[in-house]
């Protein structure tokens, strides 16, 4: 039985990776601060679930108090690590871009010497499509340059990756960054378009749709996203000796970065009649200019996850919308 850290635990992609660990019988710390960015009595739902299993624990720790870190890292002996913890969304780096300083730099800073100084035989932790800032190629691959971030958000996300590779140059930490690709489902985000979108519709209020509707997202169901991070999770980076300086996607360290996305893009229209058709509910839209930070379209290509894990999403858009409705009425009662 491995001991693994999942930092974010009480979020989104970390419960859902921390429940499906715990039920193969993985001894789980959590790790999450419970911040307010979203309604924490969400956050203590999860929570409960997870604390249901007797191989969890639970640590109310912010990632920015190294002092604590590390007294927990030195009594725990943690074999691997999922570093999930961030302060998340794009449009909210406009409002308080301090808190991505804090806890997205800051923060993994620590979780970085914190593995330094208490090695794990591997760190996974969460990157961003973000970082694909303005690039147009479609589909977006690791071997595109990514120097062009239209987000504080996406900036910090790329930041993760460079320090990462010092780290696995310097003190042979093994770590794998994935480009998270919009990701959707059961115990969501309240701040992303699924819930937004779905609360509003039921509720009979209009919904605010950026750039007139002309977008497109490779949206990834959540289940599709846990198979690929545990998959990812057992086999850690090592060193390419054959590592040439044109290539951005391997290194002479033991570190990569890795698109996990659904390889689907989907329109957003298409996407809101998805919703409309699992609520049974018309959505009353206002069509709105692109906002700040944001980008038109997002594309995944997953060749290198498939080769390396044999990853291949199973969940249908319309498919995995319907689950989160059913999850959303039933949570909520309506």
């Amino acid at each position: 039985m491995k001991k693994i850290f999942v930092t974010g635990a009480a979020g989104f992609i970390g419960y859902s990776v921390a429940k499906v660990m715990l039920e193969r019988g993985d001894e789980v710390v959590g790790i999450d601060n419970l911040s307010d960015y979203y309604d924490v009595n969400l956050k203590k739902a999860r929570l409960k679930i997870l604390s249901a299993f007797p191989n969890f624990t639970f640590h109310a720790l912010d990632i920015t108090d190294k002092e604590n870190l590390f007294a927990l890292f030195k009594t725990s002996a943690f074999d691997e690590g999922i570093h999930l913890a961030a302060q998340a969304g794009v449009r909210y780096s406009l409002i308080n871009p301090q808190s991505y300083l804090d806890s997205n730099i800051i923060g993994f800073g620590n979780i970085l010497e914190a593995c330094r100084a208490y090695p794990v035989a591997h760190l996974v932790y969460a990157s961003s499509s973000s970082v694909y800032g303005g690039n147009t190629k479609m589909p977006f691959s690791e071997e595109d340059p990514v120097a062009h971030p239209v987000s504080l958000y996406a900036a910090t996300k790329r930041a993760n990756e460079l320090m990462a590779h010092s780290y696995a140059h310097l003190f042979h930490l093994p770590s794998t960054g994935l480009r998270f690709f919009t990701v959707y489902g059961p115990w969501g985000r309240p701040d992303m378009a699924l819930f937004d979108f779905t609360k509003k519709i039921l509720s009979g209020e209009s919904i605010t749709v950026f750039n007139h509707g002309n977008m497109k997202r490779d949206f990834t169901y959540i289940d599709d996203i846990v198979a690929g991070v545990l998959a990812v999770l057992e086999k850690p980076p090592v060193a390419n000796p054959n590592w040439k300086d044109d290539s951005v996607s391997t290194s002479f360290a033991p570190c990569r970065v890795l698109n996990i996305g659904n390889h689907h893009p989907v329109d957003l229209i298409d996407f809101i009649e998805a919703i409309e058709e699992a609520t049974g509910k018309k959505a009353k839209m206002e069509m709105a200019p692109m906002q700040p930070g944001d980008v038109p379209a997002t594309y995944a290509d997953i060749s290198r996850l498939k080769q390396l894990t044999g990853f291949t999403p199973k969940t249908a858009v319309k498919t995995g919308v319907e689950a989160f409705v059913n999850w959303y009425r039933t949570f909520y009662k309506v």
